[in-house]
């Protein structure tokens, strides 16, 4: 199955097999009970195309419960019934929203967090406590067995410097230092639940891997067809 913009047979359309799979719906209620018709009550024309949660359920081979329902499409009551033809097609966000498998993708250094250990222990229980309620974050706890404070989710502190503002406002600055890592990031997808977020950083490396590839491509035969390029380049120009 092609991207509707690629496919040649249709000439962009998104109305031909190769570049689009239908759906059917066909559901009559027949009993006195409410009637849930959920994406399984789907019936595809290509059987190797099927909607996502179905295709979850295959993979889990039936063992969470949840899966097995099915996305709620519409419920039907007696003598109800629902009939649709629809049609799947591929697409990318920079085509249309809908197609956006990402709510948000963002990233931040990861912080690097070093507690001044010495300047702690001459903080009472109570002084400790509140130094660490003073995070919006749980980022820091008290180690049941030591008693020290320490890092228990650095990844969770969002560069607020909440924690070093209260250490200053108690008297003691200097009690803990923050600085972020440049040579390593915490990057967070959430997804639509269209695709798993690891399945869209996946993809999202395999397509850039396939541009570069495309400039490398293109550049080579450029070369090919210029040698005096050619030339100027393996002069250092």
């Amino acid at each position: 199955m092609v991207y509707g913009r690629d496919c040649d047979v249709c000439d962009g359309d998104t109305q031909c097999e190769h570049c689009s799979v239908e759906f059917t719906l066909d559901v009559r209620c027949e009993g006195d009970s409410t009637l849930d018709v959920t994406t399984f009550d789907l019936q595809t024309s290509d059987e190797t195309v099927e909607p996502a949660d179905v295709a979850a359920a295959r993979k889990a081979m039936e063992e969470d419960e949840k899966l097995l329902k099915g996305i709620l499409i519409v419920k039907l009551r007696k003598n109800q019934e629902v009939k649709l033809r629809c049609l799947a097609r591929k697409g990318i966000g920079k085509d249309h929203a809908k197609w956006n498998p990402a709510a948000t993708a963002v990233f931040q250094f990861e912080p690097e967090i070093i507690i001044n250990q010495q300047l702690m222990e001459t903080l009472t229980e109570e002084q400790k406590q509140e130094w660490i309620d003073s995070s919006p974050t749980k980022v820091f706890d008290i180690d049941r067995a030591t008693r020290q404070v320490q890092v228990v989710n650095a990844e969770a502190y969002a560069y607020d410097e909440e924690v070093i503002k209260k250490a200053e406002a108690m008297g003691f600055p200097g009690l803990v230092t923050i600085s972020a890592r440049e040579d390593s990031f915490i990057f967070t997808v959430e997804a639509t639940g269209a695709l798993k977020p690891e399945t869209i950083v996946l993809n999202a490396l395999d397509v850039l891997r396939m541009k570069l590839d495309g400039v490398r491509n293109g550049l080579t035969m450029a070369l090919m067809e210029d040698p005096q390029m050619m030339n100027y380049q393996m002069n250092g120009g």
